[in-house]
């Protein structure tokens, strides 16, 4: 069952691509810039001390979130790390109830009880933002579980990050996957660090090669091209939705910023190496060149969308400002299910103490 990549020559004339209006392409390069304006404003609040505990910054990263998440149908679900921000604005959540969150603010996606790691939005089959590396992976196979014993006819995408591949979880979840043969796409982004140490120094062999031990199909593209990233997604996700066979699939892709905001960017790479990737494989400049390269957009009209994207997180940031604090009784909420919904509780005893 186990397969090397079949992404062709030129991931724009792929099925999934070659029809695409030029209304949706604009939609992607939106929502890449959408997402790293909001990290840049987010990384601003961060060093003014308006954000506290851990940040991971998803910049560099969009065009996987982009490229996955736009694929999903109403019966796909996603769950990722808490290098979440990016995933959260690609299946649609705004930017005003993530600056909150981040903030600790009420008015936040997790009523500001979560923080920057843990950005969730069931409505949108959004399930985290997880700060346990790779204890996401179970719960995104649970997804999968959950999708095929109600019959519907869907996938789930459990994002992890390079560091995570060796987690004893993550291959416990291969091996159920793959013998329930549940429909989830495990998507490693591998962005060549797990926090301050090379993949060649962490992880041998392919990462993604790893699935043909559990009999699972794999394949592996490049993250920096939103083209490349749906075909080889739509190629599984559709195994996923019409077969209900498990995969993994590498999506090499890079980060600008340390692991976390506060880590140094370049102590453990040289600088040069960064630029260079900015130069070359910027998601956003690469693909805005395409797009004014096949008449898809203006380069106006990118700078119109660039701007009303700095527009948008600035009047986030204002937003979160502004928002109210939780209280001190909100404690003590969203804890336990039965002491939100008293009139159903069926266990007797305290729940809380003090």
């Amino acid at each position: 069952m186990s397969k090397t990549s079949t992404k062709s020559a030129d991931s724009a004339k792929a099925a999934i691509n070659k029809d695409l209006s030029k209304e949706e392409k604009q939609e992607f390069l939106r929502t890449m810039m959408r997402i790293r304006r909001f990290e840049e404003r987010s990384l601003r609040a961060y060093q003014g001390k308006k954000i506290g505990g851990f940040m991971h910054a998803y910049i560099g990263q969009e065009a996987v979130a982009v490229g996955c998440c736009s694929l999903m149908g109403e019966n796909d679900h996603a769950i990722t790390t808490y290098r979440d921000h990016g995933h959260a604005i690609a299946v649609g959540m705004g930017m005003n109830e993530q600056m909150a969150e981040l903030y600790g603010k009420a008015t936040g996606c997790s009523k500001g009880k979560g923080g920057s790691m843990h950005f969730f939005a069931p409505d949108l089959n959004f399930w985290g933002g997880h700060g346990i590396v790779g204890g996401q992976v179970p719960l995104g196979t649970g997804l999968a579980y959950a999708l095929k014993y109600k019959g519907l006819k869907g996938a789930s995408m459990a994002f992890l990050g390079d560091g995570a591949v060796n987690q004893g979880a993550v291959h416990e979840s291969y091996n159920l996957a793959a013998l329930w043969q549940l429909p989830v796409v495990f998507v490693i982004e591998n962005n060549g660090y797990s926090m301050g140490t090379s993949q060649a120094r962490s992880s041998a062999g392919e990462l993604s090669k790893r699935a043909a031990g559990y009999d699972m199909s794999w394949d592996a593209c490049d993250g920096h091209d939103v083209y490349a990233v749906r075909e080889i997604m739509d190629k599984h996700l559709t195994m996923a939705r019409e077969k209900c066979e498990p995969s993994v699939v590498e999506v090499r892709t890079y980060r600008y910023r340390g692991h976390s905001v506060s880590d140094p960017d370049n102590t453990y790479r040289r600088k040069s190496d960064i630029e260079e990737y900015r130069k070359t494989k910027d998601p956003i400049q690469t693909f805005q060149q395409r797009l004014i390269d096949d008449g898809s957009i203006t380069a106006d009209e990118a700078t119109t969308i660039d701007k009303a994207a700095r527009a948008e997180a600035e009047a986030a940031a204002e937003f979160a400002e502004a928002s109210p604090w939780p209280t001190v009784e909100d404690i003590q909420k969203d804890v336990y299910w039965e002491v939100d919904n008293p009139s159903e509780r069926k266990s007797t005893g305290r729940i809380f103490f003090n």
